[in-house]
C-alpha cells in the first residue's frame, strides 16, 4: 500500500504491465488522498514530490531486514566469550571502562534494531537510527558532566585521551590587520597567508553541507551574517573571536561561507531536478553497473525542497527565528566548549562532534520543516527534540564551568547593535502579522460598507426621481 501510494504520488500507477506514467494531473492527488485515507496513512513527502520522476523496487531484500534473531545470537555469543573464556582482569579502572562501553554498545544495538525509522533512507535507515541512539548517549553524557565541577569534567576527558585536561593557550587571530605590509619585503602579504589555515577549508565545506541541510539561500546567509556579528560581539570573552575586518567579511562571510552556500544551493537544485529510479543490485547485469549502484547508495533516496516561506504565517516565522537562534547557539557552543574543557581545536573529539552535529542536524531540520509545513504533523520530531536538548545542555555546561568569562559585560556599541537588531525584528513581526492585517482589514471593511451603502441608496434615488417626474 505504501509503495502504491509513493508511486501514485510521483505520477506512476502499477498495472499488470508494470509501472505506467499517469499524465492526468487532476486525478493524481485525489486518488492519492483516497489511498491515504483507506490505509490511515498520509505520505506528506510523496505528495510534496508528486511531480518528480521517482521509482523504487517494492521488494524488501536481505540488506533492508532488521535481522533481530541474528543480532541476538551474536550478542549473546559475545557476552559468553567475554564472561567465560576471557581471562578476568583485576584492574578496576580497566573493568569500569569496559563495563561502561559494553552498556553503551548494548543500548546502541537495541536502538538500531528496534527504534522507528527516521525520514532518511540512505545509505541505510539503520545508520540514522544509530545517530538517534548515539544522540541519547551523548545527551546522557552531557547531563552527567553538567553535575560535575569544571576541574573534574576536564579530568574525566583525560580518560579518553591522556593529553587532554591541560590548559591550552588560545590563538589570537587579530594581530596586524594590514593586507599589504610594505615593511616586509620578503612577503608583504604574510598577514593574509597566516590566516589561511585548515579552518578556511573547513568553513567552505561546512557551509556547503549546511546549505544542503537548510536548503534556503535566505536562512543560510542570515545565519552566516549573524554569526560574524556574534564574533564581533563576543571577542571580549574569547580571544579566538578577535579577527581582522577582512578576515570576518572577505575571507569568512564572502569567500568561504558565501561560496559554500552558493555551491551547496546549486547542489540542492541538481538533486531536486534529477530523476530517481532505484533498481536492485542483483537486477543489474554488469559489474560496473553494480559498482555504480553501490556508490549511488550514498546519495539521497529522493529530494524534498524546503520552501520555508517564513512570512507566510506567524507560526512559520517564529519557528524559523527559533531555528536560526538554535543554529547560532550550536555554533557558539563549538568555541565555548573548547575554551571551558581545554580542548585543542585540531583534536579528533572536536572534529567528531562537528560531524555528529551535522548528522543530527540533517535529520532534525528535515523534521522541523515537516512540522512547519505538514498540517497533519502534530508532534515535534524525535531527532529535533534531542538536538534541541543537546544544544541547551552544552550551553549550560559552558555557562556553569566558566561563568566569569560568559558574564563579562559587552561594550556599549555591542549593546546598541543588538538592541537595534532585536527591536527591528520585533517591530517588523508586529507590523507584518498584526498591525498590517488590522489596517488592511479595516480598509477592506470600510470599502465593503461603502459599497453596501451605495447599493442600498440606489433604489431610493430611483424612487425619488420617479416621484419628481410624476
Amino acid at each position: 500500500r505504501m509503495e502504491q501510494l509513493s508511486d501514485m504520488a510521483n505520477g506512476q500507477t502499477y498495472t499488470s504491465n508494470g509501472y505506467q506514467d499517469n499524465n492526468n494531473e487532476s486525478d493524481r492527488v485525489p486518488e492519492l488522498r483516497r489511498i491515504s485515507s483507506a490505509s490511515n496513512f498520509y505520505d506528506w513527502e510523496a505528495v510534496k514530490n508528486r511531480y518528480k520522476k521517482f521509482h523504487s523496487d517494492p521488494n524488501v531484500n536481505y540488506f533492508w531486514r532488521a535481522h533481530t534473531i541474528t543480532c541476538l545470537v551474536l550478542f549473546c555469543a559475545t557476552l559468553l566469550y567475554l564472561s567465560v573464556f576471557e581471562t578476568s582482569s583485576f584492574d578496576t579502572e580497566y573493568n569500569t571502562k569496559r563495563g561502561l562501553l559494553a552498556v553503551i554498545l548494548f543500548f546502541l544495538l537495541y536502538g538500531v534494531i528496534y527504534t522507528p525509522d527516521g525520514p532518511f533512507l540512505r545509505p541505510h535507515p539503520a545508520f540514522w537510527r544509530f545517530i538517534l541512539c548515539l544522540s541519547v548517549v551523548y545527551e546522557l553524557g552531557l547531563i552527567f558532566l553538567l553535575f560535575q565541577n569544571a576541574s573534574d569534567a576536564r579530568h574525566m576527558l583525560s580518560y579518553l585521551d591522556p593529553e587532554l585536561g591541560k590548559p591550552l593557550p588560545e590563538k589570537d587571530y587579530g594581530g596586524s590587520c594590514l593586507i599589504y605590509d610594505p615593511a616586509n619585503t620578503t612577503d608583504p602579504f604574510h598577514n593574509v597567508w597566516d590566516k589561511m589555515d585548515g579552518f578556511v577549508t573547513m568553513h567552505f565545506i561546512g557551509w556547503w553541507l549546511k546549505a544542503l541541510i537548510l536548503r534556503n539561500y535566505w536562512m543560510c546567509n542570515a545565519i552566516s551574517l549573524l554569526f560574524e556579528v556574534l564574533e564581533y560581539s563576543l571577542e571580549h570573552q574569547l580571544p579566538n573571536f578577535s579577527e581582522c575586518w577582512w578576515d570576518h567579511w572577505i575571507m569568512d562571510f564572502l569567500l568561504c561561507n558565501g561560496l559554500g552556500i552558493i555551491i551547496g544551493m546549486k547542489t540542492c537544485n541538481y538533486l531536486s531536478l534529477k530523476p530517481y529510479y532505484w533498481t536492485p543490485m542483483w537486477n543489474i547485469p554488469s559489474y560496473s553497473g553494480k559498482l555504480k549502484r553501490m556508490v549511488l547508495q550514498f546519495t539521497p533516496y529522493r529530494w524534498t525542497e524546503f520552501d520555508w516561506s517564513p512570512t507566510k504565517s506567524l507560526k512559520r516565522w517564529l519557528l524559523v527565528l527559533l531555528l536560526i537562534a538554535m543554529f547560532l547557539l550550536a555554533e557558539l557552543n563549538t568555541f565555548y566548549l573548547k575554551w571551558v574543557l581545554w580542548l585543542p581545536p585540531p583534536h579528533p573529539l572536536c572534529m567528531a562532534r562537528l560531524v555528529f552535529i551535522l548528522c543530527m542536524g540533517a535529520t532534525a531540520i528535515r523534521e522541523i520543516f515537516q512540522y512547519t509545513d505538514d498540517s497533519s504533523c502534530k508532534k515535534f520530531g524525535r531527532q529535533a527534540w534531542l538536538l534541541t536538548a543537546i544544544i541547551v545542555t552544552e550551553a549550560l555546561i559552558c555557562v556553569k564551568f566558566d561563568w566569569p568569562t560568559v558574564s563579562k559585560p559587552p561594550p556599549t556599541r555591542i549593546i546598541v547593535i543588538w538592541s537595534v537588531i532585536i527591536s527591528l525584528t520585533i517591530g517588523w513581526t508586529l507590523w507584518h502579522f498584526c498591525l498590517k492585517q488590522l489596517i488592511f482589514a479595516g480598509q477592506a471593511e470600510l470599502k465593503d460598507q461603502q459599497a453596501a451603502d451605495a447599493v442600498a441608496a440606489a433604489p431610493k434615488s430611483r424612487t425619488n426621481r420617479r416621484r419628481k417626474d410624476d
